[in-house]
């Protein structure tokens, strides 16, 4: 189906006029479209914490970089990156929600439309141009943290098992996260320009407001897919319009494809849920300092009292992903 809202058209002749192809064919295929496969999104990430890592330690004795104007053109273009994937993913949604109801268009048909394939196709790419953030801010030897460095890689990784296992609630933590980009990267760019930016805090607040939204639907629609598949006649609360849409969901899958709809439910499960406790550290932390700190010493740093306390906890979740991933590769 093709799209005929306006900022779709518009954004349609634009991509039409400079590639000579529309807007409809970059859907998402393993195997032809960039970093559609596990092997192509480990190498991925694998350079990026290789470039990053390596780069701290190549630049531990030079002087660091400026940047300025890299880094506003890049905060600039990524600002209004995310406000036309946001403009064009809600322009697609309200009109379903209106008429389909907003059951549909979490567990049915509705939240995985072609249109709506290839803005998660190009919101995940964004993933790979967020990247440069760790980048700039290792030429210009600021602290890489393991909130920063972590929840870039585990996006991408998110972003593809989402694509990869087509999942209808997809659009709800990307529409949050595209608006909360717009704040967050409007203040990149704000205080690249030296002005000093008030409202700090308060994006770190919605972002953890943002986790717990992202969960409230995904643990939803998770728990009636997996009752589905495996728990149907002794699961709870299964009468539901959600359960009913699941089923009609997984009827038209074959065997790979439920494989790779749980891998994806299980990855946004452990992700998200991980990203709150990390953001719930990362703010405690930052705003709301201890006179002292008899666990991590007073001399510690807040990024070095976060790593602490959720390190461990990521790992083992990474561990228990990376388990499930394998026999995808």
């Amino acid at each position: 189906m093709i799209s005929s809202t306006p900022i779709w058209q518009l954004t349609d002749a634009v991509v039409s006029k400079v590639t000579g192809s529309p807007l409809i064919s970059y859907d998402f295929a393993v195997g032809r479209t960039p970093f559609s496969t596990l092997s192509s999104v480990t190498a991925a990430l694998v350079t990026y914490y290789l470039v990053i890592f390596g780069g701290r330690e190549i630049m531990k004795h030079r002087e660091p970089f400026k940047l300025r104007t890299w880094t506003k053109i890049h905060n600039v273009a990524l600002t209004g990156v995310s406000g036309l994937l946001l403009a064009l993913t809600v322009e697609q949604l309200l009109p379903q929600l209106w008429s389909q109801g907003l059951t549909y268009n979490i567990c049915g048909h509705g939240g995985w439309t072609a249109p709506l394939e290839v803005l998660y196709l190009l919101n995940y790419l964004t993933k790979y141009i967020e990247f440069v953030d760790t980048v700039l801010l290792m030429l210009k030897k600021k602290p890489l943290t393991f909130l920063h460095t972590y929840h870039h890689g585990a996006t991408a990784f998110l972003c593809y098992a989402q694509l990869l296992g087509a999942t209808p609630v997809s659009w709800v933590p990307i529409t949050i996260n595209l608006f909360v980009h717009c704040l967050m990267y409007n203040y990149f760019y704000l205080t690249s320009c030296g002005r000093k930016v008030w409202y700090k805090r308060y994006i770190t607040m919605i972002q953890i407001v943002q986790f717990v939204i992202d969960l409230g639907f995904i643990y939803w629609v998770s728990y009636n897919f997996f009752a589905t598949q495996y728990f149907e006649d002794s699961a709870p609360l299964m009468q539901n319009q959600c359960a009913a849409n699941t089923r009609e969901i997984v009827g038209a899958m074959t065997e790979d494809k439920v494989r790779k709809h749980e891998f994806a439910a299980f990855t946004g499960l452990v992700c998200l849920t991980s990203y709150l406790f990390l953001f719930i550290a990362f703010y405690f932390a930052t705003y709301k300092k201890p006179a002292s700190n008899k666990i991590c010493g007073a001399g510690q740093s807040n990024a070095l009292r976060v790593k602490a306390h959720v390190e461990p906890m990521v790992a083992e979740i990474t561990q228990k992903v990376m388990s499930v991933a394998r026999p995808l590769a």
